[in-house]
Parts: C-alpha cells; sequence; structure tokens
C-alpha cells in the first residue's frame, strides 16, 4: 500500500483537479449572460474567445520554471489561487476589447495551473504505484459539474453574473491553501537546469495528440457554446440552456471515474473504438436536434464519448519513446490548445455558415477516433495502462 503521506497528496491533488475544473464550470454558465450584455455577435463571442488560447500558450512555458524554482508545492498553490480570482474578470467587462484582455489573463492562469497541477498529479501518480490520471480527470469534470449547477442556480435565480462569478472565485480562492496542503514538495536535484522555454514535440507523440486534439475540439466546443446552441437553435429557456453543460459535464465526470475499469476490460484501443461511436452519435444527434430534451441529450452522450480519450492520451505518450516527459508535454500542448482554440473555430464557422454545421464539424472530429484509436496501443504505449495495478506496480518494482 502507498504510504501515508501519498495517500494525503493524492488526495490533495485531485481537490486541485476540482478546484480547477469548477472555475471552468461556472464560467462557461455565463457566457450568454456575457454575450447579451455585450450584444455581440457569434463571430465577435468567436474572436474574444480565441484570447483564452493566445494567453494560455504565452503563459504555459512559464509554468515549468515556476515549478523548478519555487516547487511544486507552492507554484501550484500560487497558479491555482490566481485562477481562481481571474474568474470574476470577464463579467465586468464593459465592452469587447476589455473582454479580450480579460479572458487572455483568464487563459493564461488556466494553462499555468493546469501545466502545475498536472505534473504533480503525474508525480504523485508515479510514487503511487498505479494509475491514477483518468481519476484525477474524472475529479476535474466533477469540479466542473459543481461549478457549472452553481451557475445554473445562479441562472435560474436571476443573479447578476458580476455578482455571481466575483462570489465564486472569492470562494474558490479561499479553498485553494486547504487543498494544496498535502501536495508533495516536489523540488529540483541539485545543479538541475531549468526547463526549456519551447521544444517541439516527438515524432511519437504527433499521431497521439491528434487523436487528443480529436476530443478536446469536442470538449472545448461543448463547454462554450451549448448554452448559445440550444437558445439559438433550439429555442431553449436560459435555465435549459445552462443545463446543458451541466449535462455534459455529469456524464463526463461519470465516464473517467469509471474509466480506469474500463480500460483494464477493453483495453485501450477498443475503449476509445466505443468512445468513438458514442460520441459521434451524441454529436448527430445535436446537429439534428428538433428541441431542447434532444440537444441536451445529445450534449450528455458526447460528455460520455470523449470522457477517457485525453487521460489515455497521456498514458500513451508517456509510453511512446525514449523522451517520454517531452512527449507527455507535446500531447499537452497539442490538446491544451486546441480546447482554447476550439470555441473559436466554431464562433467563426456559425458566423460563416450556422452553428450546426459547427457541430457538423465536432461530430466529423468524434468520428476520426473510432479510426485513428490505434496509435493509442501500439507496442510499448498502452501496457501500463491496460493492466492491472498489480501488474503495473510489479512493472514499476521490477525496473
Amino acid at each position: 500500500m502507498p504510504s501515508s503521506p501519498i495517500r494525503r497528496a493524492r488526495r490533495s491533488v485531485a481537490l486541485v483537479f476540482a478546484l480547477h475544473g469548477a472555475v471552468s464550470g461556472g464560467f462557461t454558465t455565463r457566457i450568454p449572460w456575457i454575450r447579451d450584455q455585450l450584444d455581440l455577435s457569434n463571430g465577435q463571442l468567436g474572436l474574444a474567445l480565441a484570447f483564452p488560447a493566445i494567453g494560455a500558450s504565452l503563459a504555459m512555458p512559464l509554468a515549468g520554471r515556476l515549478v523548478h524554482r519555487y516547487g511544486g508545492r507552492a507554484a501550484v498553490r500560487a497558479l491555482l489561487a490566481l485562477w481562481c480570482a481571474s474568474l470574476a474578470l470577464p463579467a465586468l467587462s464593459p465592452h469587447l476589447a476589455p473582454l479580450c484582455a480579460a479572458l487572455l489573463v483568464l487563459g493564461a492562469a488556466a494553462g499555468m495551473a493546469d501545466v502545475a497541477m498536472n505534473a504533480q498529479g503525474v508525480e504523485v501518480e508515479r510514487r503511487y504505484g498505479r494509475s491514477i490520471m483518468s481519476g484525477l480527470h474524472g475529479m476535474w469534470s466533477v469540479g466542473a459539474l459543481l461549478g457549472s449547477a452553481a451557475g445554473v442556480g445562479a441562472v435560474h435565480l436571476g443573479l447578476d453574473a458580476r455578482i455571481h462569478l466575483a462570489l465564486a472565485a472569492a470562494v474558490l480562492a479561499a479553498a485553494v491553501p486547504a487543498a494544496c496542503r498535502g501536495l508533495l514538495d516536489v523540488r529540483p536535484a541539485p545543479g538541475q537546469e531549468a526547463p526549456p522555454r519551447f521544444a517541439l514535440p516527438p515524432r511519437s507523440a504527433l499521431l497521439i495528440g491528434a487523436v487528443g486534439m480529436c476530443a478536446v475540439l469536442a470538449e472545448g466546443a461543448s463547454m462554450d457554446w451549448s448554452g448559445v446552441y440550444l437558445r439559438d437553435v433550439t429555442g431553449a429557456s436560459a435555465t435549459v440552456a445552462a443545463a446543458s453543460y451541466t449535462a455534459f459535464a455529469c456524464t463526463m465526470a461519470a465516464a473517467r471515474l469509471a474509466g480506469d475499469a474500463a480500460v483494464r476490460r477493453l483495453g485501450p484501443v477498443r475503449t476509445v473504438r466505443i468512445s468513438g461511436v458514442l460520441a459521434t452519435a451524441g454529436g448527430a444527434l445535436v446537429v439534428v436536434a428538433p428541441g431542447p430534451v434532444a440537444g441536451v441529450a445529445g450534449f450528455a452522450l458526447l460528455g460520455v464519448g470523449i470522457a477517457v480519450v485525453v487521460p489515455l492520451a497521456f498514458a500513451a505518450a508517456g509510453h511512446s519513446g525514449p523522451a517520454p516527459g517531452q512527449a507527455i508535454a507535446g500531447v499537452a500542448t497539442i490538446t491544451y490548445t486546441t480546447g482554447l482554440a476550439a470555441p473559436t473555430v466554431i464562433g467563426l464557422l456559425a458566423e460563416l455558415v450556422s452553428l450546426r454545421a459547427s457541430f457538423a464539424l465536432v461530430t466529423a472530429a468524434t468520428a476520426v477516433l473510432v479510426l485513428a484509436a490505434g496509435v493509442l496501443g501500439a507496442p510499448g504505449r498502452s501496457g501500463v495502462v491496460a493492466r492491472g495495478a498489480g501488474d503495473t506496480r510489479a512493472e514499476l518494482q521490477g525496473n
């Protein structure tokens, strides 16, 4: 059994993932309010939603250096608190330009916190002796679900988004020190150089990253556009539109928490292929939805279908070649940037064609998962993921 400090670290990093997800869930439910308040077109909203991706891309390389300089625990604590506090900024924007600036800061904080907490999760997993990353991503989805549920309640009560997001930011930021207390204080070895500002991912990680990219395109589109889609395309009320992401986050959380068991039973390739079929069916239901009920059901099915793909992509990257750290970083960059850029792509396509056409693109991307799942099961990549905890621990001890 893992030692008591490692079990405590696992609980702490799970809480960190949940807090990070709660910020995303809370923000997502108020995107329709922000669009209406600033009277933005779909194209303008899509442009604004590009700025989190820009902020993350610029700031993510700094996270590794902060972890190197201050240690894992302090870096996660500071960056997560910054991410929570930045939640209040977008709703305070009076027009498009300040909104873009606020979203730039939001994306930078999100990206740096994401890198630091995933690094902590990988280290805890290594010391724990078995796979826990799918569960950690599941906790992120649980946090997103709780944050979005609170947002739905705020929408239903008619609470101004400026008040709602400011209160949520204060509560979540106040919870950060307690959540981080049990984290591992990971520090570099004496004389170890700081990580490079930028490194190209190895070739072995590119196909894995492409599979993850298809999943996060669907995730990013659903997070930021499901509410707008339900309102504009199916005529849903504001409360039902806000609840669409709650349904998506709920099914995703459940699937991720059950993901490790499914992979042990079916293997990563079959799991992703089945997931791709479910996601494609969900996307198709969204595209043809005649009303709000079918639309919400489609987003819920999308959540089930894409839930385990990204955790399995990270696991495959870790076994893809002689530089697993660089491979994981490459997959993280591809998937995270895609997830943040997805709302912009959806918005621009909606402006040029329609929102239904945008989600037809999402559906096509999920169909690629069925065809490309084999790259997650190539020799040397998926062995640890597909075996049970006991076999994984034996392999670690043997090495």
